[in-house]
Order: structure tokens, then C-alpha cells, then sequence
């Protein structure tokens, strides 16, 4: 399942549309394929989206219970989830110009649609106000990370931004608030081998040749907690989560690391402390030094 701008499908309410390409084989009909192919959906919800005429072919001709299956062919819609809580929290717009727009993402909003989140997400948002249908995300941040996210605003120019941080040319800064250890020597340079935890979506540290990289110093410490400076030279998943929890001062909130807790749900009063506070970067298309930075602060806690 993929998003192309070769959709024979607009963008609806700042969603793209999404196609699902079917496999080569025989089937008696479409139905029947979808069925098997999504057996966590009853059918009762595939049957009624074709009735409606939700479902369309690559040509844009609206599918029924009786279309036929098409080896290798390509159907096109409108993903749906449950209905979604509203994130009580707001995007701000940075910078924006004709290339390239700078957001400041809060807590708790994915960056694009997936898995359950489809219309309380950044890119959706940022689709819906400014009615621009060709904003896509440069970078990410895990939906519980605040701060500053870049966007692209021509398709032609996205390549360009890409690659800064494919060759690394991108100096990402953090900041987060854990628990301070007077022990710590710091500033230092953290390196580990992290791979995923097996069965699990969360990461861990594990022998082997080093394939992440963390510059980290002390900001401030105030009793028994701190806020720290993070400088990733890497970007593997959960990095910074990942390792101050393996220095012993996990992040305040994190329900992942260093144990995986149940579901916060809908609960949005223990956000993770952790804000990407600043990017910094060469423009590839102005040449200009172009830094930018989130005004949001951190919470103590109490």
C-alpha cells in the first residue's frame, strides 16, 4: 500500500489517496480477493465500501460486488480508521517560502497517516490549512516527540532536502529531561550497536560494531532531575530514547523505555519530554546557513 500523485483520485480533506496492487493469480471476484487479503476487516465493511463506489480502478472507473478481479491491476482509495481523539495541541508554521516549510510539531501528533492516525496528524493539518496538496515530510519524529519538523513544498525540489539527510549534512539538536546522575561524566559521546528487540517495536543495545552515535552535555539540573543537550550523529529508531535509558536517566514519560508500558490511550497529561529544538542545515538551492529553532519549553516535573 503506497500514495502516488498518479492517483486517478484527489486529495480529500487533506488525505491522499491510497492503492493497494493486486497480485497476479485468479480469483472469482474482487470481493472474494479482498476478503482473504484482509481478514482482520469483516467483509460486511469491504462489501459495503464497494457498494457506495468507495473503491475505483487505476483508471478512475468505480468498482462494484460484481468487478472482476485484474491480475497485476491497481485499486484506489480513501483509507478510513476509527474515529480519532483530538490532539489538544498545536502546530505552529516556523518559516515557510516556495521550496521548503518548517513546522513546530507538539507532543502526541504523528507526523503522516498511519496505523490509526489518519486526520489528527501533522501532515494533515498542515494540508487542511494552507490547501497545499504537495507538502511531504523531509524527516520524522516519533509521534510523542515535539519540535521542529521540515516539510518540502515542490515536488521538484524534494530530492535535494532528502539528501541532506541521507549524507548527513543536517546538524540535529535536542534537548530532554531525565533524571540527573552526579556520577554521569559529561559532555561525552555515546556509541552503541542497537537493534530491535525481537517480538518487540522498541529498540536495545547489543554487541557488535557501533551503528549509533549521541553527543549529550547538561544543560541545567534542578534536584533530582536535569535537562540535557542531544546531538545525534546517527538516526536509527528510538536512538536518543534507547540511549539515555541505557546510561540509566531515561526520558521523563517515555512508556517505552526502560519498560514498555500500557497504552497511555487518549491520556495526553504525561507527555514525553523530548523537543527537537533546533535544525541546522546548507540549503542546497540558496547555498544560504539556515537554522531553525522550537520556542517550546520543556516541562519539570513537580
Amino acid at each position: 500500500m503506497s500514495k502516488r500523485r498518479t492517483s486517478p483520485l484527489p486529495h480529500r480533506d487533506g488525505i491522499a489517496p491510497s492503492f493497494l496492487q493486486l497480485p497476479a493469480g485468479q480469483w472469482p471476484d474482487l470481493l472474494t480477493f479482498l476478503i482473504t487479503r484482509f481478514p482482520h476487516m469483516p467483509a460486511e465493511i469491504l462489501r459495503g465500501r464497494l457498494e457506495r463506489g468507495e473503491i475505483v480502478d487505476h483508471q478512475g472507473e468505480v468498482l462494484n460486488v460484481a468487478s472482476g478481479f485484474q491480475p497485476n491491476g491497481r485499486i484506489w482509495y480513501y483509507r478510513e480508521v476509527p474515529e480519532e481523539t483530538p490532539v489538544p495541541f498545536a502546530e505552529h508554521i516556523i518559516y515557510q517560502d516556495e521550496r521548503l516549510l518548517v513546522a513546530d510539531k507538539p507532543h502526541f501528533l504523528a507526523c503522516i497517516p498511519a496505523g490509526r492516525y489518519l486526520q489528527e496528524t501533522l501532515l494533515t493539518r498542515l494540508r487542511k490549512s494552507l490547501g497545499i496538496a504537495d507538502i511531504a515530510p523531509i524527516h520524522r519524529l516519533d509521534r510523542e516527540t515535539a519540535g521542529i519538523m521540515l516539510f518540502s513544498l515542490d515536488p521538484a525540489c524534494r530530492a535535494g532536502y532528502h539528501a541532506l539527510f541521507s549524507e548527513r549534512d543536517v546538524a540535529k539538536e535536542y534537548e530532554a529531561i531525565a533524571p540527573y546522575r552526579a556520577d554521569l561524566e559529561l559532555p561525552r559521546v555515546h556509541r552503541s550497536f542497537m537493534q530491535e528487540q525481537q517480538g518487540m517495536f522498541t529498540m536495545e543495545e547489543a554487541e557488535g560494531e557501533p551503528n549509533s552515535e549521541t553527543y549529550i552535555e547538561l544543560i541545567e539540573v534542578r534536584g533530582a532531575w536535569a535537562r540535557y543537550r542531544l546531538k545525534p550523529h546517527t538516526g536509527k529508531k528510538h536512538q536518543l530514547r534507547t540511549h539515555l535509558s541505557a546510561l540509566g536517566v531515561p526520558i521523563l514519560n517515555d512508556p517505552w523505555y526502560p519498560e514498555l508500558l500500557p497504552e497511555k490511550g487518549d491520556d495526553f497529561s504525561r507527555p514525553l519530554q523530548l523537543l527537537a529544538r533546533a535544525i541546522e542545515f546548507i540549503d542546497p538551492f540558496t547555498g544560504e546557513s539556515r537554522r531553525f529553532e522550537s520556542p517550546r519549553e520543556l516541562s519539570w516535573p513537580e
